[in-house]
């Protein structure tokens, strides 16, 4: 249960009711993240604007990968919510539930790429020891191959998931399994 005040969507109102039913419409449900800021409706949708350009917009990181860190940070962070949520959408992509778990306990024991394990670790260090020497981790995603602008939306993704990990932390989000499924991953 939340520790504030949430406007569900059937009680929602006018901006609010139109917030809701946009985002219904375009992720085809409205998730406990967007209504926990019910009462700043303006944030949600400056929340969504940003979620959509760092997950959804275009990137030469694969959505998969955005995904993955996503649940790195998340867990990195002791967040369920978060974790669970991008979880089902690594999941989507995968298709290997048993992978998808392995992820979220301990992704060293995945057969990843080595582009894919190394933006693991990159999400794992930046958000467990954001003063770590960011400059070797840079040097080595470049010398796998990831341009500067790959770098930087990966670290666009770190940076937005530590910022939505404590939303839900401190605001008390907890999961609902029936809240996991049923959105547009594409």
């Amino acid at each position: 249960m939340p520790y504030i005040d949430v406007i569900e969507h059937d009680q929602s109102e006018g901006d609010l009711r139109k917030i809701y039913d946009d985002i219904v419409a375009s992720r085809g449900k409205l998730a406990e993240v967007h209504k926990i800021q019910s009462l700043n409706p303006a944030s949600i949708v400056n929340h969504m604007d940003l979620y959509m350009t760092i997950m959804f917009g275009k990137s030469p990181l694969k959505r998969v990968q955005r995904e993955m860190m996503a649940v790195i940070v998340s867990k990195s962070n002791n967040c369920d919510y978060c974790q669970l949520h991008h979880a089902e959408a690594v999941n989507h992509y995968w298709k290997d539930e048993k992978k998808t778990d392995q992820l979220r306990m301990d992704y060293s024991q995945l057969d990843l790429s080595s582009v894919d394990m190394e933006l693991c670790k990159f999400a794992e260090l930046l958000t467990l020891e954001p003063n770590h020497d960011t400059k070797k981790s840079t040097e080595q995603l470049k010398a796998l191959g990831l341009s500067d602008r790959a770098i930087l939306d990966a670290t666009l993704v770190i940076g937005y998931f530590n910022f939505v990990n404590r939303i839900v932390l401190g605001l008390g989000l907890a999961v609902n399994e029936e809240e996991l499924k049923g959105y547009n991953y594409e």
